[in-house]
């Protein structure tokens, strides 16, 4: 069965031709939202992750929470081997489906259906998987023949519209989410809602960071409160939630 087991896992990114003046770590740790050092050879160092470690197990539907900088998203690209512990090891069973930048990869000169198949063989689909989605994939978007044009003809939402409809095509064993929520036009997002419940009952697996707490709520039924690149606490959904809250009363 899929899971994720991550230990005592830093990811640490060194900054060169930068000084150790205060102002210049304070501006680092501000940016980054890790915790700036320096190594043996007086590089500034950012741990964007601080000794993590966690075990996410077939059926865990977890919450990412925390505020910005807070190390989420480098915890979901660890998880989703974009990015590998400097420190520590994570071990995964399952094939990842990251949903962490819907829009990469969009080619602006190419129309919706080219882009439809380099995405979906991008995403890990052979081209006649990807060719045989092509259809429900346009209805989802509903985009019309506007899919046969360059996508650089299309507003902002119609964009969203596509690189959604191909990013969730997949069927995933690990799904990894990065605010999938945060853009589109209303009378899109109940169905990118229905899209994401469908994908949700499809996974073995679901980490998903958002600042919703109500979605977190809604699809988790466990969550990571993080802080500093660490994870302060891993329990049910409505605890860790209520700690954040005491802890952060205004988000």
């Amino acid at each position: 069965m899929a899971h994720i087991r991550i230990k005592n896992a830093s990811v640490e990114f060194p900054i060169y031709h930068a000084n150790a003046r205060s102002i210049k770590n304070q501006f680092i740790r501000i940016s980054t939202g890790g915790k700036v050092m320096s190594d043996a050879s007086q590089h500034l160092v950012v741990k964007a992750l601080d000794n993590i470690s966690v075990n996410i197990e077939h059926g865990d539907r977890v919450g990412l929470v925390g505020h910005n900088g807070a190390g989420k998203s480098t915890l979901l690209k660890l998880m989703a081997d974009i990015y590998e512990p400097t420190r520590g090891t994570i071990d995964r069973d399952g094939k990842v489906s990251p949903l962490l930048n819907i829009m990469q990869g969009i080619e602006t000169e190419s129309t919706g259906y080219e882009n439809i198949v380099m995405r979906g063989i991008c995403l890990g689909l052979t081209r006649k998987q990807i060719k045989a989605k092509v259809d429900e994939i346009a209805e989802f978007t509903g985009l019309g023949s506007y899919l046969a044009m360059p996508t650089r003809t299309y507003s902002s939402g119609m964009q969203i519209r596509l690189a959604f409809g191909i990013a969730t095509s997949i069927e995933p064993e690990i799904l990894l989410i990065d605010e999938v929520f945060g853009a589109g036009d209303a009378d899109f997002m109940q169905k990118a809602r229905n899209k994401m419940v469908e994908l949700l009952s499809q996974s073995s697996i679901v980490v998903f960071a958002s600042h919703a707490n109500d979605l977190i709520a809604e699809f988790c039924n466990k969550a990571i409160l993080m802080d500093g690149g660490k994870v302060i606490a891993f329990g049910k959904v409505n605890e860790i939630l209520e700690l954040y809250q005491k802890q952060h009363p205004h988000n």
